[in-house]
């Protein structure tokens, strides 16, 4: 059994955006969730070809489940949406930065972001502890 999405699988993706895009071994590109305007980092998930051309032709975030080897559109159950403002492809074309107006929290456990529970250094904006301060 396989975690990834099948190769085989025809995309919608216009050719030319998918021939830019530099996949990891398992057909898949890290998609960094950002609050449009305010620029909080609110998560990461994963999508292939086929997520990424439903969340440019939807306006809603699709990912594809590593763990449950399905896409899911975030909010579709939680009802905490993800409406999409824009997407980029950096510098190398393998990390999508997808700029959202996040409704809700972003994380599955209930947060805002992910990355607010488990802070390894303290950012001299906030005053957040770092690991080595405590």
């Amino acid at each position: 059994m396989t975690s990834t999405p099948d190769p085989a699988r025809p995309s919608g993706l216009d050719p030319e955006i998918a021939a830019r895009l530099k996949r990891s071994a398992d057909g898949l590109l890290p998609a960094i969730a950002q609050q449009y305007d305010t620029g909080e980092v609110l998560m990461l998930g994963w999508m292939d070809d086929e997520a990424l051309h439903r969340t440019l032709t939807t306006g809603r975030c699709t990912y594809w489940s590593r763990s449950r080897r399905e896409y899911w559109v975030k909010g579709d159950t939680s009802g905490h949406v993800q409406h999409v403002k824009s997407v980029a492809l950096d510098c190398d074309a393998d990390t999508l930065l997808v700029r959202v107006d996040q409704v809700g929290a972003a994380c599955h456990t209930g947060d805002r972001t992910c990355f607010d529970a488990d802070v390894l250094l303290g950012d001299a904006v906030t005053g957040a502890a770092s690991a080595v301060d405590q």
